[in-house]
């Protein structure tokens, strides 16, 4: 099942009163429309409402809609927890399959629990743990493992004239053949968040938030443009495998296509899920796609290597199209 695409004018979360975001939440719940899916969300927590207006805030602010792919809800446990040592739950279908979090921290919990959803329950995409950019209508997917610098190094470049389509999901449509937004705040941890603020001051973060199992926390807002784009695809257009290393000199080493299929297949949530279609869907990226391992250090050197290298992918595309 697809999303209904739900209007794009009106106000933005941001530019809408706060009241009127705490009161659709405790209502009927926002849609929240990333592209690929649809998250219809609820909450009776307001500091889960001014979160969401800060990393969500270019988003319309839709409070119906007449389909949603995913729904859950923030919501403060019943009872003496309300008041001692408050906490909030995620649920859906009516169960709450994490811990709770304290309650001045529903975002990464609301993000998580939203991540763990999309990952069991929409297969019909090939769902990519992989950061991934589009430019000249072609996609960059960076799959990697946790602590190899994909998050940040997607953020970096979500500032320096790529499109975001996601940082936590490559989110491939095998009957289009495409890469499909699933437009979320980038989520940092630890240094990266400074790194980032360095790199990007004038970008929107959420608050940093300590003590998760993740350490330290914060969610960098998608820009304005990424969210108008959100419904438009790009083909596979590159893969890079990124590695950060403290110190390290900037290398980008080419990869035959065999170790791209075992590196794309490894980091897809499911694949095994979906069989046959998940095996024929790496095999598109992996024949379509030149791959390389970059190993860095420095952001501005990341960035640089792959403003340069994309002249050579667009020409590897333009032979494909001609052969």
């Amino acid at each position: 099942m697809t999303s209904t695409p739900l209007p794009t004018g009106g106000p933005t979360l941001t530019a809408t009163a706060r009241d009127r975001v705490v009161d659709a939440l405790r209502g009927d719940g926002l849609w929240l429309d990333l592209g690929a899916a649809t998250w219809r969300v609820q909450s009776d927590s307001g500091v889960f409402a001014d979160q969401l207006r800060t990393v969500y805030g270019g988003f319309p602010f839709q409070p119906s809609g007449d389909w949603a792919d995913l729904h859950c809800e923030i919501v403060r446990p019943a009872g003496l927890r309300r008041w001692l040592r408050p906490q909030v739950i995620f649920r859906c279908d009516g169960q709450h399959p994490f811990e709770p979090f304290p309650a001045d921290s529903p975002l990464p919990l609301y993000e998580w629990g939203g991540n763990w959803l999309a990952a069991s329950r929409l297969n019909h995409l090939l769902l990519l743990h992989a950061g991934a950019l589009e430019r000249d209508g072609l996609a960059l997917v960076l799959p990697a493992m946790p602590g190899s610098g994909k998050s940040t190094l997607t953020a970096a470049l979500s500032r320096r004239g790529w499109r975001l389509l996601s940082d936590e999901f490559g989110a491939y449509d095998p009957v289009q053949g495409e890469l499909r937004a699933m437009l979320k705040p980038v989520a940092l941890k630890n240094q990266s968040i400074e790194v980032i603020r360095r790199f990007a001051p004038e970008a929107v973060m959420g608050p940093a938030i300590p003590r998760t199992r993740k350490g330290t926390v914060a969610h960098l807002a998608p820009d304005d443009a990424a969210i108008a784009a959100r419904g438009r695809g790009a083909r596979p257009g590159a893969v890079i495998l990124p590695k950060w290393v403290a110190d390290a000199p900037l290398q980008l080493e080419p990869i035959p296509g065999q170790m791209l299929f075992s590196a794309v297949a490894f980091n897809a949530f499911n694949y095994r899920v979906l069989g046959r279609t998940g095996f024929d869907a790496v095999v598109q990226i992996a024949q379509r796609c030149p791959g390389w391992r970059l190993t860095y250090s420095r952001l501005d050197d990341a960035v640089a290597a792959l403003d340069q290298l994309w002249p050579e992918v667009q020409a590897h595309h333009r032979r494909q199209e001609a052969a």
